[in-house]
């Protein structure tokens, strides 16, 4: 029996095999259940755990905090204006420092070039919670959420609608693209991933059998979707495109009539987000943009966010678990047999 985690980093899903990452979505559910149950399981008692925001966070931070301690460790927060990171200290030394204070770490900020460099010179791992290129931690919550509602991952469909060039849909495409999943990422032309990430997932589906689509056909891109998923249209350090993304965007939200044109109705059909979502005009963005533009809502309406295809809180509970199953099986001693 040997550990194929142990002592690993997750900085990006392509980094990770198909058997690997579903261990990772089958370990979460199981994890799941145990706290469901109210067994214990300690993986990490006495083990010290760095939490690195550059960019905040509400589940991010919750789920890395609540996960820590249910498994016995201790995590500290270190947020923006605690950490130098490039500035007053270089990422190595600061790298260096931690790792010998911490048994892991976990960074949620701008660059994926900062992840990989504390991942290598910490000598612990390193866990990416979000970077402008991938965001990994996610992506095991995600699916995990549709294998909970499905049953499987196999034949299953998801399409993202929105800003195709971002994290999320980096890292959907190719996360599927590994396991087998059907992505489509439906978006305007202007906003398609970067040629780089196509490829990627291009290799991948060629080895899983994955069927990919890059559209900005919406009714050709969601029909017959199990999973629609969307993100915000401005994400963080972008708030001066708001004006470009509305009128980008306005026919790609997720709506009753696009829900309609997957030809699926509940049972057959799931809607996602990574939240925060603009479905209403209750926040101060929110206010801004009916103000600014004239509408209530973004990229999802309240009446798909509130209705029986949505998932998101399950999938934002399921942050915890699945960031528990990461850092239980890279950092804990649990003997794991090679697939």
């Amino acid at each position: 029996m040997t550990s194929i985690f142990q002592g690993r980093s997750l900085l990006a899903e392509k980094d990770f095999t198909k058997e690997e990452l579903e261990y990772l979505i089958d370990f979460s559910i199981h994890l799941k259940d145990l706290k469901k149950r109210n067994i214990p399981h300690r993986y990490l008692e006495g083990k010290n755990i760095a939490l690195l925001f550059e960019k905040t966070s509400t589940r991010t931070r919750a789920a890395f905090t609540t996960a820590s301690v249910d498994l016995g460790a201790h995590p500290e927060f270190l947020g923006a204006n605690d950490i130098q990171l490039g500035k007053k200290e270089s990422v190595e030394d600061t790298a260096k420092v931690l790792g010998s204070m911490f048994d892991g770490i976990e960074f949620r900020g701008f660059s994926q070039e900062v992840v990989e460099d504390l991942a290598k010179y910490s000598g612990v791992p390193v866990w990416n919670g979000l970077t402008d290129e991938w965001h990994p931690t996610q992506m095991i919550a995600d699916f995990m959420t549709i294998k909970e509602n499905f049953n499987t991952l196999k034949d299953i469909t998801l399409v993202y609608v929105g800003d195709g060039r971002n994290n999320m849909a980096n890292s959907l495409l190719v996360t599927g693209a590994i396991l087998g999943v059907n992505v489509r990422i439906c978006a305007p032309k202007e906003l398609h991933p970067e040629q780089s990430v196509v490829d990627y997932a291009n290799k991948f589906a060629s080895e899983s059998g994955s069927k990919l689509m890059i559209t900005d056909d919406v009714a050709k891109g969601v029909k017959d979707a199990n999973v629609l998923y969307t993100d915000v249209w401005v994400s963080m350090g972008e708030e001066d495109k708001f004006e470009e993304r509305v009128n980008l965007l306005k026919d790609y939200q997720i709506n009753m009539d696009m829900v309609k044109a997957t030809g699926n109705d509940a049972g057959d059909l799931i809607v996602l987000h990574c939240l925060p979502a603009f479905h209403d005009t209750k926040t101060d963005y929110g206010k801004m943009i009916k103000e600014k533009f004239g509408i209530d809502e973004m990229e999802i309406t309240d009446e798909v966010f509130r209705s029986k295809y949505g998932r998101q809180f399950e999938e934002a509970e399921n942050r915890m678990h699945s960031i528990k199953a990461i850092m239980a099986a890279t950092l804990g001693n649990l003997f794991i047999p090679k697939a």
